[in-house]
């Protein structure tokens, strides 16, 4: 056990740390894995792949790295989070660009960068990093009324959401907008902006349902499930209905061997087949604890950028996994998002780590510090007003 005396690195993180975000975070990752040994043998059987454990192991093999990013960025300062989140934010800025002109083509979009025999999608790692700046712009407007912050952020977003579109991700570029929009709420938007705002996401999703032929599906299948195939959506909800409340028991559900995508995007409906609903609304409400959580130590912070920062960050959180518990249960059309931390994948469990990493370091207690108004208002009443910097 670290005493509360020991003045050590490790000891005042332990001691400041908010440990039961982080708890719920490791109960995160191994559901993650018992979902993962319940879900990959049936895939792997599926294509081909001799060994049953593979994406189990693959899954263990990146949760290694995964929980070194997520304790190693617990312990940065806020200043030390935007410097290494402006330099991350233009590094996979560009490999999302150089997707477009190198990426494999996978279903009709570009997403992924094979790297070294390993598949990267960049856009996850551009998230987290995307929150960071768009929360330091914002907060900047706050503090000094006089700065463009809020403009500059509106070209941030552009910057961000057109190599998105032009790959095409729309379910990504749903998810940043959404966030960025909340903080934009969060730094005093007008009414007018709110209007302006709602018309642009509205008329871009008219657009894209026009133009685009796999959104136009995938928005009409949800509407009209007879205008298309709904193979794996219907496979999803049979999971659910088979499972009931206690689920058919570890390893034995059935619509899990041809379920396709039962290991990544559809691991809930697998979670609720095996094991009930029961283990599916534990899962909801870990997902719930997180943000909630956050949002409240957000709340009591005064610092704006740490505000608006571990509010974004938590936000893109719980809507990512909404988004993917929805779209198990055909409450959304399909996005092909994953459920943080539980559904397969290398790049998404990476980067992940790296947003509550930082999560986990904005949310540590600090001490106090006096604003220059605060220590002008104390000056005044001592009859020694402090004069203004140069």
């Amino acid at each position: 056990m670290i005493s509360r005396a020991e003045r050590t690195v490790v000891g005042e993180w332990w001691w400041t740390i908010d440990r039961l975000l982080l708890g719920a975070l490791a109960a995160l990752m191994i559901i993650g894995i018992v979902l993962a040994l319940a879900a990959s043998p049936p895939v792997a059987a599926r294509i081909g792949i001799p060994d049953p454990f593979h994406f189990v192991n693959r899954q263990v093999m990146f949760l290694v790295p995964a929980l070194i990013i997520l304790l190693a960025t617990s312990f940065l300062s806020p200043r030390n989070i935007r410097r290494i989140a402006l330099v991350l934010f233009l590094f996979f800025l560009a490999l999302v660009c150089a997707t477009l002109v190198i990426g494999p083509e996978v279903k009709g979009a570009r997403r992924w960068l094979n790297i070294a025999s390993v598949t990267v999608q960049p856009s996850e790692f551009l998230k987290p990093s995307f929150v960071i700046i768009a929360a330091w712009l914002f907060s900047e407007s706050v503090r000094r009324p006089e700065m463009p912050g809020q403009f500059l952020a509106i070209g941030l977003l552009g910057m961000v959401v057109t190599p998105l579109v032009m790959q095409p991700d729309f379910g990504q570029t749903m998810l940043v907008s959404l966030v960025w929009g909340s903080l934009f709420f969060l730094a005093g938007l007008r009414i007018v902006w709110v209007v302006g705002l709602a018309g642009i996401g509205a008329s871009g999703l008219f657009i894209a349902y026009k133009t685009v032929p796999h959104v136009t599906q995938r928005i009409d299948r949800f509407m009209n499930p007879d205008s298309g195939d709904t193979y794996q959506i219907d496979l999803s909800i049979n999971s659910f209905l088979n499972g009931g409340w206690l689920g058919q028991g570890p390893g034995e559900g059935s619509f899990k061997k041809v379920l396709p995508d039962g290991h990544t995007d559809f691991i809930f409906a697998v979670a609720g087949e095996e094991f009930g609903a029961v283990l599916c609304l534990m899962i909801a409400s870990l997902f719930a604890f997180i943000v909630l959580r956050a949002l409240s130590r957000a709340l009591n912070d005064e610092d704006p950028f740490v505000r608006f920062a571990t509010a974004g960050l938590a936000m893109l959180f719980g809507l990512q996994s909404c988004i993917n518990m929805m779209v198990n249960l055909h409450m959304m059309p399909a996005k092909g998002m994953t459920l943080p931390f539980v559904s397969y994948g290398g790049s998404s469990l990476l980067s992940l780590a790296y947003g509550m990493g930082m999560l986990l370091a904005l949310t540590r207690r600090r001490p106090r510090t006096a604003t220059l108004a605060e220590l002008e208002r104390l000056g005044t009443r001592l009859g020694a007003p402090m004069p203004r910097p140069a």
